[in-house]
């Protein structure tokens, strides 16, 4: 009796609430799915991406989280309440676009005020809370400034303030910082992830950018073809991808499409396509079905490489270097084997000699260092 009373109190302690839910929803346009029945769970105060290519589904989702589109099936709940019925204004979310949506006639006190004054908010209310939005966002010294006047930096931030003044239980970022140049956009990931730890809301970000949902993200979604091939951390999607899709999709991979030849107790042994032999150390999720057919990611990262011949048993091959690509902090070298699949493999800029083109070169990873994907794995 003790032991289970000891185990409700950790399993309570534990238990995170969902803001958001989505239960088999579907979506048509021109009775075309724009998603196939997708089941979606986020946690209250979470950074949640979804990401994914153009026509995924990614926006469809947002938007129909925010209400401007309405779902064909299934169930969608905000903090445990259905909103399928519910309109936009009336649900406890709020959203930022890409292109900001700011009015250029009102100067940024009053962009921001502007949905309090719809509602027709008390005037010591409405003052209050925009300057606690700009305080938020660092703008108050700027706050009698018009859009134009603004960079798009501050310009966004401004997007933000209006959106979090009405104190939504989750903010929708839909591309928030895809019009943003490259600089720019890393200072901003900075500052809406402390913006984020700040104010303990639950974010669900929009984008196709993999690097920006890694890195702000506690979990993700990646979508393909109007359903979500799989939910988890950055670390997790990246070390561990579930499908061949999102092996490719996220970061760089090299993929070997091939069939498992023989297993034991801690590899599986695969045949490629094009007569590579390769070892992978085998795990609880590692396909082993005899002559299964499966895909191999090796990162570039765990590519190691010598110009003399490793003396190693397993899984190093002979091939040519064919281009050297400088990227500052690192080398991308792209190696054609012998067999005449090109792999590219990255590794740190240590300032030393670099191997001509042309040159013979050997390559190699360890067993534990790729991946075995079922061809078979559907979402």
């Amino acid at each position: 009796m003790a032991q289970t009373a000891m185990q409700n109190q950790k399993s309570t302690a534990t238990f995170v609430p969902l803001d958001v839910e989505l239960r088999s929803v579907f979506k048509f346009f021109n009775q075309e799915p724009a998603l196939h029945g997708i089941d979606l769970d986020i946690r209250r105060g979470e950074f949640f991406s979804i990401l994914g290519p153009s026509g995924c589904g990614k926006t469809t989702t947002l938007r129909l989280i925010a209400g401007f589109e309405k779902l064909d099936a299934g169930k969608l709940l905000i903090q445990g309440l259905s909103v399928v019925d519910v309109p936009p204004y009336r649900r406890p979310v709020n959203t930022v676009f890409q292109s900001y949506a700011l009015f250029n006639h009102l100067n940024v006190w009053d962009n921001i005020a502007f949905g309090l004054k719809l509602q027709k908010m008390a005037k010591s209310e409405i003052v209050s809370r925009v300057k606690q939005a700009l305080q938020m966002v660092k703008m108050e010294s700027l706050q009698s400034r018009f859009p134009h006047q603004l960079s798009g930096g501050q310009q966004q931030r401004v997007a933000l303030a209006r959106a979090l003044v009405n104190r939504p239980a989750v903010l929708l970022l839909d591309e928030p910082l895809g019009a943003l140049d490259l600089k720019l956009r890393k200072e901003m990931q900075v500052e809406l992830s402390h913006l984020h730890r700040e104010l303990g809301l639950t974010f669900i970000m929009v984008t196709h950018d993999q690097e920006e949902a890694m890195s702000l993200s506690d979990r993700m979604a990646v979508m393909n073809q109007g359903k979500i091939e799989q939910v988890g951390t950055p670390s997790e999607i990246y070390e561990h991808p579930q499908t061949s899709f999102v092996a490719d999709f996220i970061g760089d991979t090299n993929l070997f499409s091939g069939e498992i030849a023989a297993v034991d107790a801690n590899r599986v042994k695969i045949l490629t396509k094009t007569g590579l032999s390769i070892l992978v150390h085998r795990t609880n999720s590692t396909p082993s079905e005899l002559l299964q057919p499966v895909v191999v990611s090796v990162r570039p990262e765990k590519i190691q490489l010598s110009l003399y011949q490793p003396n190693l048993p397993a899984n190093c091959f002979e091939g040519r270097l064919v281009n050297l690509m400088y990227l500052g902090t690192h080398l991308n070298y792209i190696m054609e084997l012998s067999n005449g699949i090109v792999i590219h493999a990255l590794q740190p800029n240590t300032l030393g000699s670099l191997p001509d083109r042309n040159s013979m070169i050997y390559a190699w990873w360890a067993e534990e260092d790729c991946l075995a994907i079922s061809q078979n794995a559907e979402v």
